[in-house]
């Protein structure tokens, strides 16, 4: 069928070429002997099995092309599928992320607050160390007083006593701390 249609093409486009010159079945004719090398070229290339040759290799080429489509198609799959497993392992990462990111706040808080409390307890031991300091101090301060006092006092005293006492006076107190000493001694 392939056949006689290429046949009845051919002479259908070779008839205006007839009507143009003289006698068309002549070799003189170039019309006619193009024709005649044309008709004898598709003859050899039908004998020659050209056509089936030609169908053999396109639907060669085309089974490769599939068969390449088909690794394509399975490949944009597999490619997919790698795809969704990154975004769910990212979004995993990106969840241990923000827990890490939530356990370190949390335990920054825990570390400020137990700063702070040590900072506290800190500064009250230093008060309360500071406030002894001074406590022994003002003690200090007080002993060297009444000490500085009690100086005072007895040479204020024995100033007072040497100048309003006698000998006589001084000779019989003498005696009586003697006597006292003695009676408290056995």
């Amino acid at each position: 069928m392939r056949y006689t249609l290429a046949l009845a093409l051919t002479f259908g486009a070779a008839s205006p070429a007839l009507a143009a010159s003289g006698p068309f079945f002549s070799l003189g004719n170039t019309d006619f002997v193009v024709l005649l090398a044309f008709l004898l070229f598709v003859g050899i290339l039908l004998a020659a099995k050209v056509p089936s040759m030609l169908g053999k290799q396109l639907d060669s080429r085309a089974e490769g092309i599939q068969k390449e489509l088909d690794e394509a198609r399975a490949l944009r799959e597999e490619a997919q599928t790698i795809l969704a497993s990154y975004e769910r392992k990212q979004q995993e990462v990106q969840a241990q992320a923000e827990q890490i990111v939530t356990a370190a706040r949390e335990e920054a808080a825990r570390a400020a607050e137990q700063a702070k409390a040590d900072l506290e307890v800190s500064i009250a031991r230093r008060l309360a160390s500071a406030e002894e300091q001074i406590a022994s101090a003002e003690a200090s301060a007080v002993k060297e007083v009444r000490d500085q006092a009690i100086t005072i006092a007895v040479a204020a005293a024995d100033e007072v006593i040497s100048k309003q006492m006698t000998a006589a006076e001084a000779n019989k107190l003498i005696d009586a701390a003697i006597a006292d000493v003695d009676a408290k001694l056995h």
